[in-house]
């Protein structure tokens, strides 16, 4: 899939596009609809596939006290996007001159003009031009009137429910990590660089990978969790980890209550390194997938009842994850 960002940089492509523009945040099971339907046209009629997302979030421009935490940062987001079978990406800058565009502007010429779009791929809710002027009925106005086709898609829903990036925020906040993956289709990602924290970890037996105050991705609710740690970028030498090795893990969020802890921290036990020793993670850019709550934060009278408590995260969380069914995406 190529990566383009601005539309300048987008080549023009035989017979033209097939876009569907939107957030993409979380590239959830419905955008996954509507990202399977681009491909599927464009596949049909011989046209290229395209998605157009914007960094940053529209409203952290426009409303930056009404901004969602982001379900993913831009990377994460460009490597969901990735596996859907798109032909290719566009990040657009979102500014506030971007959204002083027009209905008429932002069809007529970014998207048809610079992008080549010949189908636009669209839910039925769709709004677009400043102050979201544009909806369905102005779409198929102006889209008759350019020679541009336009599919209009049903919501995708489950128990009820539109699939959407803040269902996905609320389940998040509830500590549900399963009923996060069912609606992303896949476990939801924390990536940050590994940092050193208090080293306490090493010190009882469980040396963990503390992530970045700066990681990307929505921290859920703080609790004990079963997951997977997945290594972007090579360690030091002979550290024991290389690019892509994903290995299983019990992921702790919150203070650390018990030592009376006051940074909320994400941090990752791998469970069973072959050679028994700790891995060198120092400095790897690493991603962090939960798969399900094992319990909330506890604080802990002492550190031999908190040492007894996480020997039975760790076994719980192994048997979570040797259970768990391959999740799509993965």
């Amino acid at each position: 899939m190529e990566r383009w960002y601005g539309a300048e940089q987008v080549p023009s492509a035989p017979g033209g596009s097939v876009v569907a523009v939107g957030n993409f945040d979380g590239v959830h099971r419905g955008h996954r609809v509507l990202l399977d339907e681009v491909v599927r046209v464009a596949r049909e009629r011989g046209l290229r596939s395209l998605a157009v997302t914007f960094d940053p979030h529209p409203l952290h421009v426009l409303h930056p006290d009404r901004a969602p935490a982001l379900l993913t940062g831009l990377d994460e987001r460009l490597e969901l996007l990735g596996g859907t079978g798109l032909d290719g990406v566009v990040v657009l800058p979102f500014t506030r001159a971007l959204a002083a565009r027009t209905p008429r502007e932002w069809v007529a010429e970014d998207l048809v003009r610079d992008l080549g779009a010949r189908v636009l791929v669209v839910g039925h809710d769709v709004r677009f031009g400043a102050g979201n002027a544009g909806d369905l009925a102005v779409l198929r106005e102006l889209a008759s009137e350019l020679g541009v086709d336009v599919v209009v898609l049903d919501d995708a829903v489950s128990a009820g429910r539109r699939w959407s990036s803040s269902w996905v925020r609320e389940l998040l906040a509830a500590g549900d990590a399963r009923g996060a993956a069912d609606v992303l289709g896949r476990p939801h990602r924390v990536v940050g660089e590994v940092v050193h924290g208090d080293h306490r970890g090493r010190e009882l037996g469980y040396p963990t990978a503390n992530l970045s105050a700066g990681a990307e991705g929505l921290v859920p609710a703080d609790g004990v969790y079963a997951g997977w740690l997945t290594a972007l970028d090579g360690g030091a030498p002979g550290g024991g980890v290389r690019p892509g090795d994903r290995r299983p893990a019990a992921v702790s969020i919150g203070t650390n209550p018990t030592f009376d802890g006051l940074e909320r921290r994400v941090e990752a036990f791998v469970l069973d390194v072959p050679d028994g020793s700790p891995l060198d993670l120092y400095g790897v850019r690493v991603r962090v997938e939960l798969v399900e709550r094992l319990r909330e934060t506890l604080r802990f009278d002492g550190v031999e009842a908190l040492c007894a408590q996480m020997a039975r995260d760790v076994d719980r969380a192994r048997e979570v994850l040797d259970a768990a069914a391959p999740v799509p995406g993965r």
